[in-house]
């Protein structure tokens, strides 16, 4: 039986979402669950940035009670380690913290690290994804263009990828209640026919299993599909 898959607007290790982390833990079934951190959407932001993710996951969940490994893959090359490898393998959960969502997208579809974090989902481990995590988690994530010279990528039009499909036909855009809604509701307009885009606020989570999902935090998660949207607060489900 499939795992569930955790999907994060945003705030990743910090106190608001120690309550919520604690059920993901709970939910393994294990007195003192395996969790690996992958921080690595956040490699191209330098060394630095990296590590500091990566001690901020273990540092989270280790007060949490969790037996906590972090996995510093910074790239494709790195994602054929077979220790990497092995401690997914081995993981009642995995998190993948935020940074870059194309650049992880790159790393899992290029080595087969996306190979063993589908798997662990597979055998029942929980997959959770922040921000860019959880944006390389699902079927489609968004792929800003760059325009040569431009400080920024470009927002419009927006380029669909494949993810890693453990959630499939869906899109994720964290940190929704940051953004002007009308500028989300315009990526929504660029996004696959038939599929369904979660947009979930910052200190917010919404976990799905067998098609049905739950919110959990602070804010809410507007589903869009097509042009209807729907508003979901705590403790709301619904499926997709």
């Amino acid at each position: 039986m499939p795992g569930p898959v955790a999907l994060v607007g945003a705030g990743e290790f910090l106190a608001p979402m120690a309550t919520f982390d604690q059920g993901l833990l709970a939910s393994t079934g294990r007195p003192r669950p395996r969790v690996v951190i992958l921080p690595t959407a956040s490699a191209p932001d330098g060394e630095t940035t990296f590590r500091t993710w990566a001690e901020m996951g273990v540092e989270h969940f280790g007060a949490l009670g969790a037996e906590v490994e972090p996995v510093l893959v910074r790239d494709a090359s790195e994602g054929h380690d077979a220790a990497a490898l092995q401690a997914v393998g081995e993981a009642d959960l995995v998190y993948l913290s935020g940074g870059h969502p194309r650049h992880l997208v790159d790393v899992l579809m290029r080595s087969p690290l996306g190979e063993a974090l589908v798997r662990a989902h597979d055998r029942g481990a929980v997959v959770a994804g922040c921000s860019a995590g959880a944006m390389a988690i699902v079927g489609r994530t968004m792929d800003f263009r760059r325009i040569p010279r431009a400080r920024m990528p470009m927002p419009f039009p927006v380029r669909w990828a494949s993810g890693l499909a453990l959630v499939d036909d869906v899109a994720v855009i964290p940190h929704y209640d940051a953004w002007p809604e009308v500028l989300s509701a315009l990526l929504v307009l660029q996004a696959p026919r038939g599929g369904v885009v979660l947009g979930i606020d910052e200190d917010t989570a919404v976990v799905g299993a067998n098609g049905g999902w739950q919110v959990h935090g602070a804010g809410r998660v507007t589903v869009w599909r097509g042009r209807r949207r729907e508003r979901f607060r705590r403790g709301e489900a619904f499926r997709i």
